[in-house]
Formats: structure tokens, C-alpha cells, sequence
């Protein structure tokens, strides 16, 4: 089955985050980006068969491009859950072939799976069957003792000779399924760059994207030099502001970037909208990824803080983040 033409080689992407790539964190990230590609959090393909799809899946129309990540073994429920993803509205859906938790090793599904390229060859391919939208894989450079480059190279050439795949997201760690948590493998097991760059060099018809330790534009360049894809995961979420000048950067637009406060401004209508359409939204559902908004700026606790200690008041609304915005403007310009 022929590849999807919208599968595209996005420069750079947000990595997939749980409780934090959220509907509203996606939304700040596009305040700030307009073309960043834009992944939610891993939501199992189960849930999204059995559970409330609004709340799982629900998004705002600005966050495109996105893309939906799942995890599952079962080449039928994914088929589905592609089906789904496509009628939501998706860019692309991710299957999770990386995550290294327990939990989901008890579910067959995450970095576990990389044990098994066949049967995610075979989910693949399902999927790439049920949709017209890109279909790609998220995993690790191996698995325990599992982790020669060899070992990685046959995963992904089993899964591209289905012709179901095309893009593969490599975190360049290891995964130990035991002995260490999901935290402590997001930082202990080395990083292995260039055995990603080997896989593109090898494979040069495939689109390879290369994840872990990745903290600045400035590296993303770097990196763009070997492999067609970059994606941040956790300086992302903590220095948020970092892609203000992606689009000139790396998408070659040419307005001007946003600042700090005209992205805290742009989410005043965004909150606005969210607690009068959604009975469970609270204000600090939203206001917690902002906080980090001005990270490493003048003014920066002062902004914390006033929003931190206000955003959890009883029919707490947009004035909150406004005052922020009038205090942190106080002490960048004080008269």
C-alpha cells in the first residue's frame, strides 16, 4: 500500500508528554508556533475504543498539525482506533513502541514491543489499511539487553518493507524494562546519536526523526544536519518560549515572532472560551503551563507565583492571568 502523500518531514515536533501535552499546553505551544507539529499524550487504543472520546481526544481546531499517539498490540483494535483518529480529524497517528514504563509492559505495549517487530509490523500495517492519514512509530534504540544497532535496524526494516510506515521517531536511549523507572530512563541509559544518524544514512528513504537530551534550536540545527526531524520533549514544556522563532528559523516565514506577552494575551479568549463550554475546566487546568512562560526572565518568580497562589480560587477566570500580566509588565518597565 502506498505511502499517504501527506506524509510530511516536519523540521521539529513536541514530544508526546503524559499530564502534560494536554489540549491546553498544545494550544500555548501553538500561540507561540504556528507550524511546530504538535503530539498529544499517549491515550491507550483501548480507551479510546471504550472511553469518552470528547475528553480524550477533544482538541481546538488551531493546534493542527497533530498528532494523536497510541499504544496497543492488537492489529484490530489499532485499525480502529486509526479509523477514529482520522474521523477526528488527526494529522497523523503514532503507534508507542517507546515507552518504558512497567505498567505498560504489563499491557504489551511501549518499549516492550520492540522485542516483537513483527507484530508491530503487522499493527502497522492494519492501520495504514483503515486510514488515509500517515501512520508512524515511536521507540527506543532497543530494549534491556536487546540494544545493538543491529537489533534497531531489523525493527525498523521489518516494519518499512510493510510499505505501511514511513516516519520512525527514535529516542536515542535504551530502554530497561527492569530495574529502572520511567523517569530514570529518560536520563540514565546514554544517548546514541549517531547509531540514528546510521539508520538514516542507511535508509535514506525513510523520514527519521531523532528525540532525547535535546534542548535548544541551536541543537535541532545540529542535529537537522544528519537526520530529517527533530523532536523536544521536556525543555519544551519548561522553557516553552524557546520556539518563538522556530517558524523563521526552520519553516522559512518571515513575520516577526510573538513575545512573551502577546502569547499570554493570545490565551485570554482561549480561557474565556474553555470555562464557559467545558463544566470541568478549571482555570489552573490551563494557567499551569503558563507558568514557565517567562522561565529565565526578569519577573519570572513574580509571575509564578501571583498566578500559582490564584489560579486554584473558587471561580478563578481570566483576570487571574491578566493581573499576572500587569505585574510582570510592573517589573520589566517600571516607570
Amino acid at each position: 500500500m502506498p505511502i499517504p502523500s501527506s506524509t510530511i518531514a516536519h523540521p521539529i515536533s513536541v514530544a508526546p508528554m503524559m499530564q502534560r501535552t494536554d489540549r491546553h499546553f498544545r494550544y500555548l505551544l501553538r500561540s507561540i508556533s504556528r507550524c511546530t507539529l504538535l503530539w498529544t499524550e499517549m491515550v491507550t487504543a483501548r480507551a479510546i475504543i471504550h472511553g469518552d472520546r470528547e475528553h480524550l481526544l477533544g482538541y481546538n481546531t488551531q493546534e493542527h498539525p497533530l498528532v494523536l499517539q497510541t499504544g496497543g498490540d492488537n492489529p484490530e483494535e489499532l485499525a480502529r482506533v486509526a479509523k477514529i483518529a482520522e474521523e477526528w480529524g488527526y494529522d497523523e497517528i503514532n503507534i508507542n513502541v517507546g515507552c518504558p514504563s512497567e505498567r505498560v509492559k504489563s499491557g504489551n505495549f511501549g518499549a516492550c514491543l520492540m522485542l516483537e517487530p513483527q507484530r508491530v509490523a503487522d499493527c502497522v500495517q492494519a492501520m495504514t489499511q483503515a486510514c488515509s492519514i500517515p501512520v508512524t512509530v515511536k521507540h527506543r534504540i532497543g530494549v534491556d539487553d536487546h540494544d545493538s544497532f543491529e537489533h534497531m535496524l531489523n525493527f525498523v526494516e521489518t516494519i518499512a518493507k510493510t510499505n505501511a510506515c514511513q516516519r520512525f521517531t527514535v529516542h536515542a536511549r535504551k530502554a530497561w524494562l527492569k530495574g529502572l523507572s520511567p523517569k530514570e530512563n529518560r536520563n540514565i541509559p546514554p544517548l546514541r546519536y549517531p547509531e540514528v544518524y546510521k539508520l538514516k544514512e542507511l535508509h535514506p528513504e525513510l523520514i527519521i526523526e531523532i528525540n532525547g537530551g535535546i534542548l535548544t534550536i541551536d541543537e535541532t540545527e545540529e542535529h537537522l544536519k544528519h537526520v530529517d526531524a527533530v523532536m523536544i520533549g521536556r525543555a519544551a514544556y519548561n522553557t516553552p518560549y524557546m520556539f518563538h522563532d522556530v517558524d523563521q528559523r526552520l519553516y522559512g516565514e518571515t513575520s516577526a515572532p510573538i513575545t512573551r506577552e502577546e502569547v499570554a494575551k493570545a490565551m485570554l479568549p482561549y480561557i474565556e472560551e474553555r470555562l464557559t463550554n467545558d463544566p470541568f475546566c478549571k482555570l489552573h487546568h490551563i494557567t499551569r503551563h503558563i507558568t514557565s512562560l517567562y522561565a529565565n526572565q526578569r519577573g519570572a518568580k513574580v509571575w509564578r507565583r501571583y498566578i500559582s497562589e490564584n489560579h486554584t480560587r473558587d471561580n478563578a477566570g481570566p483576570e487571574v492571568l491578566e493581573e499576572a500580566i500587569k505585574l510582570i509588565q510592573d517589573v520589566q518597565n517600571p516607570s
